[in-house]
């Protein structure tokens, strides 16, 4: 790769428009598309969602902890998912939400940072709970793999909500900080909910982009994310999952819904529209 992660991720939802679709093959998902609980059900649902959306969404989002639920079966249908769907030319961002002090931060980036490991993704969730200075080693991984990584600061789960008050601002300043001169993003995204009533602190000079996950199952639309993130639509991407998920038969269908709802939401010419 010679292009940042930012680049990568504009050029991607410039193309193909804001939306990210998670792969979370949970037991109740497997058993609603008539599979079995076990790796070679997770590999069907795997490779079903990936042939279906590798093509119409910017960023794919694979849950990590449904696979290695598996050990290492579950691992190898993993690795496989992220592999066609970057030979597809498809965004991966591998939800992890890992968070840990400096040595075991870094190994953590190598398993899915370096350019050489077989998890290698576009980009991962992180948590800052052990100071945001934590993350520095897999931020400077992150820009000498041309990644990304998407730093929790207010999701949608509610029961989050009054310890990440205390801290969203230091999450957001050290976002911002990080990302300080880069174009078109820098390599820092933050997390933040659709189910939020509010964006308390200002994310104007962010200089990343902002994973909104929310739209769908948990009750957040298109429209709220616009409302939300008004000032800095340009850099959202909204994340559905459950909603498109639960049938395979209307999988392709619901996406291109979501799709085509975010992007008349979210684009600048929506933004002109307004």
């Amino acid at each position: 790769m010679n292009e940042s992660f930012g680049a990568r991720l504009r050029a991607r939802l410039d193309a193909c428009g804001p939306l990210c679709v998670g792969i979370d093959p949970s037991p109740a998902l497997l058993d609603a598309w008539g599979l079995d609980d076990s790796p070679s059900g997770l590999e069907r649902f795997s490779r079903t969602v990936v042939e279906t959306v590798a093509e119409v969404a910017a960023v794919v989002k694979p849950q990590s902890a449904f696979f290695e639920r598996w050990g290492s079966r579950g691992v190898a249908v993993l690795e496989r998912a992220i592999a066609d769907l970057r030979e597809a030319g498809t965004l991966v961002l591998l939800d992890v939400k890992r968070g840990d002090i400096a040595s075991t931060m870094t190994a953590y980036a190598e398993a899915y940072l370096d350019r050489g490991s077989p998890l290698a993704a576009d980009a991962v969730t992180l948590s800052p709970y052990l100071g945001f200075g934590s993350l520095t080693g897999a931020i400077a991984s992150a820009v000498a793999n041309d990644a990304g990584v998407f730093v929790l600061a207010r999701t949608s789960n509610p029961e989050s909500a009054e310890l990440q008050r205390l801290v969203a601002g230091q999450v957001v300043a050290g976002a911002t900080a990080a990302n300080a001169g880069a174009t078109p993003f820098g390599p820092v995204g933050l997390v933040m909910g659709a189910t939020l009533t509010e964006v308390e602190h200002p994310l104007t000079d962010l200089n990343g982009p902002i994973l909104v996950p929310g739209v769908g199952a948990q009750g957040a639309s298109p429209a709220d994310v616009a409302r939300l993130f008004a000032p800095v639509r340009h850099a959202v991407l909204p994340s559905v999952s459950r909603a498109v998920l639960a049938d395979p038969k209307r999988l392709r269908g619901r996406v291109l819904h979501y799709r085509d709802e975010c992007a008349a939401h979210l684009t600048p010419e929506a933004a002109g529209r307004r």
